[in-house]
């Protein structure tokens, strides 16, 4: 099979295309013929060993995947040969097979495509992970979502709107931002031209937001903060940005807020009941038409580096994926 591999930690242009073994199905694991990888910024800080998960050398990045289940192994009951299935795979992702754990399996909804599935299942999760189980975000509240336009950002506008809140999209550029409006935000902030906190307030009536949710980090955050409600909740998702923030811990207590981990990763491991919960309620959403997944470009698996490089120069609006040359 080919797949896109990491020998050495560096930029994306270090990664090869090779020839390498079809993967062993192990106990409790299910071969798939992978169709679409989505790319997420976790796979741009793996290759350079910036993530806090770190494979040894030689591996593939690229941590979801849809495609077709080949082969199952021992003791695997919840999916089958033929199975349309979508997975959560940390890396491995941009081959043409991957061999995983059917417990970080799911079955792709009807209706849905490869492409749309690929990039489903981490974005949604979680912003979805975020916002109930961290956030408790209640109907009539305010979300403000930074880095609206990006995956994870996007989903968080999407599912601030169908929990009743009233969404602040707040992005680097006004193409971004009017993709954001397309999908539900009520309001908009463009913080390459306009001041976040004061922003935040105008647009509260001097109130602040009361949930923040920051996948980017940097000098937003101190920003964001100061524009948050009495007794807010502000979100920790990533650091796009690169830089992770220090907090003065004397906004906390002057706000009353609380400043909340998100980490969806560890959350599926500790409670799978509850992420597949999770999981079926999107799914409804996205039958609904309530939510509607934006993938904004895909390429082909020998561009996976080009991929990679479109996140890094922050020109990724919703998701882009990488695509093998499988059917569907």
């Amino acid at each position: 099979m080919r797949a896109v591999m990491c020998k050495e930690f560096g930029p994306p242009e270090k990664l090869v295309l090779e020839e390498r073994p079809r993967p062993a199905v192990g106990k409790g694991e299910a071969r798939v013929s992978i169709r679409a990888a989505a790319v997420n910024f976790p796979d741009l800080l793996i290759i350079q060993n910036k993530y806090q998960f770190k494979p040894p050398l030689p591996f593939s990045p690229g941590g979801e995947v849809a495609g077709v289940v080949e082969e199952v192994g021992e003791g695997v009951t919840r999916v089958k040969p033929g199975d349309r299935v979508l997975g959560a795979c940390m890396w491995g992702g941009f081959a043409e097979e991957i061999a995983i754990e059917e417990g970080k399996l799911a079955p792709i909804p009807d209706g849905m495509d490869f492409v749309t599935a690929s990039g489903f299942l981490m974005a949604y999760g979680t912003s979805h992970h975020a916002l109930k189980d961290r956030a408790n975000l209640r109907p009539g509240e305010t979300l403000a979502v930074l880095g609206a336009a990006g995956g994870v950002g996007l989903a968080a506008v999407e599912i601030g709107k169908a929990m009743g809140a009233r969404v602040i999209a707040c992005a680097s550029a006004d193409d971004k931002l009017e993709v954001c409006r397309e999908h539900g935000a009520d309001a908009v902030i463009n913080y390459a031209k306009e001041d976040l906190k004061d922003r935040l307030k105008e647009l509260t009536d001097g109130k602040g937001a009361d949930v923040i949710y920051d996948p980017v980090g940097g000098a937003l955050s101190e920003a964001a903060l100061r524009g948050i409600a009495w007794e807010g909740r502000f979100l920790v998702v990533g650091f796009a940005a690169g830089e992770i923030p220090r907090i003065p811990l004397n906004l906390v207590l002057l706000k009353g807020c609380q400043i909340v981990g998100v980490f969806w990763g560890s959350f599926i491991t500790r409670h799978p009941e509850r992420n597949r919960e999770s999981l079926a309620e999107l799914v409804r959403w996205h039958e609904a038409g309530t939510i509607r997944p934006h993938v904004s470009r895909t390429y082909p698996l020998e561009r996976a580096a080009d991929a990679l490089n479109e996140m890094a120069a922050r020109k990724v609006i919703g998701k882009v994926v990488v695509v093998t040359a499988g059917p569907g």
